[in-house]
């Protein structure tokens, strides 16, 4: 992780900032979450920034908040994406404030895993299919639908927005995207993650905001919840079985 990165020469955006005196009650949904009510100012590492955390701490709403904020639709996509099913986000974009670089994008996209099959079905609508590889998203699986997003749609000097990404993804698949990031991030590219996932959180040029009751901290990658409990378990598969599901009689 680098703790001291050159974040105005290299970032897209900057930082993000809550504009709290325009948050209508802290008591009301998104902001009484736990990533939203104590945030001020939030910033952005260069290369890859992640949120990760509890289901229901509030990183995937800031998230989300922050691309749409930056232009994207809020069902994911390209900028270019207006399309609309359901409208299920929050106003919390309203109240941020992008700080950004004199530098500009080339390229983007918002990867939403609960969304995602709306945007093949956008993809497949606007006949532009061929961005995103040979054949359409809906004649893949969903991991191989990501694969192919990642390889042939996402390029260079990219701001990327991903929430969950794993959720289709095999492990060996999850290696497989860390190393497509990586190579776009050498490449120019800036990317916001939230995740779960220990394998794509150990990117080497990021920055770790931890989500819980106090709000958004950073935190080494050895010290997640995620990667301890990962490594516990592995290193010591049976022991964590005893402790989670009781002594297992012989058969």
């Amino acid at each position: 992780m680098n703790d001291t990165p050159d974040f105005e020469s290299r970032s897209f955006l900057i930082e993000a900032t809550l504009r709290r005196d325009q948050v209508p009650s802290f008591d009301a949904y998104p902001y009484k979450l736990a990533a939203i009510r104590h945030l001020e100012t939030l910033p952005l590492h260069p290369a890859v920034t992640f949120l990760v955390g509890e289901n229901g701490s509030g990183k995937s709403t800031l998230l989300e908040a922050i691309a749409i904020a930056a232009g994207f639709n809020a069902e994911g996509g390209s900028k270019n994406f207006n399309f609309s099913t359901r409208a299920s986000h929050s106003d919390l974009h309203r109240n941020l404030r992008l700080s950004r670089s004199h530098k500009r994008p080339r390229t983007g996209f918002f990867l939403r895993a609960e969304s995602f099959f709306n945007v093949a079905t956008e993809v497949d609508r606007l006949s532009v299919s061929d961005s995103y590889g040979e054949r359409s998203l809906h004649e893949q699986s969903h991991g191989e639908a990501f694969i192919a997003l990642l390889k042939h749609r996402f390029g260079p000097h990219g701001l990327y927005f991903l929430d969950e990404p794993e959720a289709a993804l095999s492990p060996a698949r999850q290696m497989a995207a860390l190393v497509r990031i990586h190579h776009l991030v050498s490449e120019g590219s800036q990317f916001i993650i939230a995740t779960h996932s220990p394998i794509l959180m150990a990117c080497p040029d990021a920055l770790i905001y931890s989500v819980g009751d106090h709000g958004l901290a950073p935190i080494r990658y050895e010290d997640t919840e995620h990667y301890a409990l990962t490594r516990r378990f592995l290193n010591d598969t049976a022991g964590m079985l005893e402790k989670l599901l009781g002594p297992v009689k012989d058969t």
